[in-house]
């Protein structure tokens, strides 16, 4: 809900602290953003983003998918990441789509909050109702958080983008980003197909150079493990996943028809954390 989130906020145009009035987030200088009837407060500034959001389609998929537990390794190894570096700061998840790993974290973490951040507004439609200690906002990730700095004590980012910059501002001293990253195993048996997008097999390379001079890597762990999964589950897999962008619903079908149900997929991710490194860092 915004109103435990309330007091980590900072206004996007003039970074100011925020507080509620009614169905209104203000700023201390005037600055107001409405709350949608879904619970969730868009702080876009108008300014384009890079990033394309995730249809009401692919987020229901993914909520189906991750509810039905076929990702709960990651799920919990994201949990552990977190719970093994303490704080009752906040949490703030990036591109957070369902909600559903920020909800695991503050399942394992009951004394901290958290903050669900993505550009698509059927995203933050459901983040809204993920958990009780979670609040939703409608923003760019790539953009300035509107966060204040200093805030928080964790920031993930599972399968998402995210700004080092950005996350080492809104980081407290010490605070740690969990990122969650596919290897180039992740679906293999799925990306070999037509029309499906492959995971870029230097992308842990490009991330270490991303964070290194802000962060220095705590832990990472590699997940690795074997889904049987049914037509209705690859579908969502398909559905949910950057493909969806690429294939329409009937040839995302025809590719599931002729799998058998019970087609095994490997999972392949590693879960690394980054702890916030002190001291001014010059541009990316």
């Amino acid at each position: 809900m915004l109103d435990s989130v309330i007091g980590l906020f900072a206004c996007p145009h003039c970074e100011s602290a925020m507080d509620l009035d009614d169905a209104t987030v203000l700023c201390e200088r005037g600055h107001s953003f409405d709350i949608a009837r879904q619970g969730y407060v868009s702080l876009l500034t108008g300014a384009a983003t890079r990033f394309t959001g995730d249809t009401a389609e692919m987020i229901a998929d993914r909520a189906a998918f991750l509810g039905a537990g076929h990702y709960d390794p990651i799920r919990d190894a994201v949990a552990t990441a977190c719970a093994s570096v303490p704080s009752d700061s906040g949490v703030l998840e990036l591109g957070a789509g369902t909600g559903q790993y920020l909800a695991s974290v503050l399942d394992g973490m009951p004394g901290s909050r958290g903050i669900g951040l993505d550009v698509s507004k059927p995203a933050v439609r459901r983040i809204a109702r993920s958990h009780p200690r979670t609040g939703a906002v409608l923003a760019d990730a790539w953009a300035q958080i509107p966060v204040r700095s200093g805030a928080l004590g964790h920031v993930l980012s599972v399968f998402a983008p995210r700004n080092a910059s950005e996350v080492h501002r809104v980081l407290e001293p010490g605070g740690t980003l969990v990122v969650a990253t596919p290897t180039p195993d992740h679906l293999r048996e799925l990306v070999s197909l037509p029309g499906m997008v492959s995971v870029d097999e230097h992308k842990t390379e490009r991330l270490s150079a991303a964070l290194s001079g802000r962060f220095e890597r705590h832990e990472r762990t590699e997940i690795r493990f074997t889904m049987e999964l049914p037509r209705t589950a690859l579908e969502a897999l398909v559905g949910m996943g950057p493909s969806a962008f690429h294939l329409t619903v009937q040839q995302r079908a025809e590719m599931v028809e002729v799998l058998p149900d019970g087609f095994e997929v490997t999972a392949s991710v590693v879960v690394s954390t980054w702890v916030r490194k002190d001291g001014a860092v010059s541009g990316d």
